[in-house]
């Protein structure tokens, strides 16, 4: 059983959550042929202060 974890900036709507975990499901179970229900998809909120690209956190940038 495939599992995806997808780690987002908190604060993405969930309907955008749930049309990524569609599109990644779909793509996986055509690829592999699995059944849908066979792929689980999971969101980790990650809030900004603890999001760091290029050695800044993400909070620091959005200011």
């Amino acid at each position: 059983m495939p599992f995806v974890n997808i780690q987002i900036l908190k604060g993405h709507p969930q309907k955008r959550k749930d049309e990524i975990a569609r599109r990644v499901t779909d793509a996986i179970s055509e690829e592999t042929g699995l059944p849908k229900e066979a792929i689980w998809v999971v969101f980790e909120d990650v809030a900004a202060p603890d999001w760091y690209v290029g050695g800044k956190t993400v909070a620091k940038s959005e200011n």
